[in-house]
């Protein structure tokens, strides 16, 4: 019961962390590209584990056999769907960003049960329904302009990747460090995107990278959403099921849309709204199931 409690209290933190981090990244990446700040806010991040397992003295060492698996990870997680949720955000907003990736849950129950034998009930296949129904109507709203819908689409990619990465992260064996996992997967990502990147830092306007919004939206990336927030994810995955553990991640939207209306005046619209009840009723689905 311990660990019920502590994984929900660190799923939740890192879901509420997310959903700031969507206005965050609404900010920076009008000075910073999507690809130059997923790289910039992995530096800062890999700084910050290196720093925090040499005081606590991790043991580094990982074994052959969980290479790859590792490496899958820190692609498609830290990669692809760290790529396409900044590339959608930078062409949506703040709000669709948290929404659409909210679906994430209802995609890590089919994947729970494609790659760890999780049970498929009637109530998880309904919220999978549901939540792709939600995003959808979210996506393909008429209201919506065609750069919007496009990043829809980059979103809906980053939930199904971050879903996949999250069920994957359940199957690293127990007796390793999430400091140590979360490190290595970040620094496969960190290696990966290098060479798409090096070309292309000279075209960042130095001058404005010293405005304080933006050099301090990057290391709040890199320390508290990069850092924090994938420590505190992968530690409470550890101590739920993937299906359960999923659902806090609905936290995000909440914080997001709050914060988008807040600091960046994002209007609110009535689509909007329908999509995230059918997202929230997808997740609750699940939520409410008796086991």
């Amino acid at each position: 019961m311990k660990n019920t409690w502590l994984g929900s209290i660190y799923l939740a933190l890192a879901a509420s962390i997310w959903g700031g981090m969507y206005v965050v990244v609404k900010i920076v990446v009008a000075v910073i590209p999507p690809l130059e700040l997923v790289w910039m806010r992995y530096l800062v991040a890999i700084v910050a584990l290196l720093a925090i397992g040499l005081i606590t003295r991790q043991q580094w060492r990982i074994h052959k056999r969980d290479f790859l698996l590792i490496i899958a990870i820190g692609i498609i997680g830290n990669v692809i769907s760290i790529v396409t949720q900044e590339t959608g955000t930078m062409l949506s907003s703040a709000q669709m960003g948290a929404i659409i990736t909210s679906s994430t849950p209802a995609f890590m129950v089919i994947f729970a049960r494609l790659l760890l034998k999780e049970r498929l009930t009637v109530k998880k296949g309904l919220s999978v329904c549901l939540a792709t129904i939600g995003v959808l109507l979210i996506v393909g709203a008429d209201h919506v302009d065609v750069s919007s819908k496009l990043g829809g689409i980059a979103l809906l990619i980053a939930a199904l990747t971050w879903a996949l990465m999250s069920v994957l992260v359940k199957r690293v064996p127990g007796d390793y460090s999430q400091i140590v996992v979360t490190a290595y997967s970040i620094l496969v990502a960190l290696i990966v995107l290098t060479p798409f990147v090096l070309g292309r830092l000279h075209a960042i306007n130095i001058a404005q990278l010293t405005h304080p919004a933006i050099w301090g939206g990057v290391l709040y990336l890199g320390i508290v959403s990069t850092a924090g927030g994938f420590l505190l994810w992968n530690r409470g995955l550890q101590m739920l099921n993937a299906s359960s553990g999923g659902l806090f991640f609905f936290f995000q939207p909440v914080v997001g849309t709050l914060l988008g209306w807040l600091i960046l005046g994002e209007n609110i619209g009535v689509t909007f709204w329908i999509g995230s009840v059918l997202i929230l009723s997808g997740v609750l689905f699940v939520i409410y199931e008796k086991k």
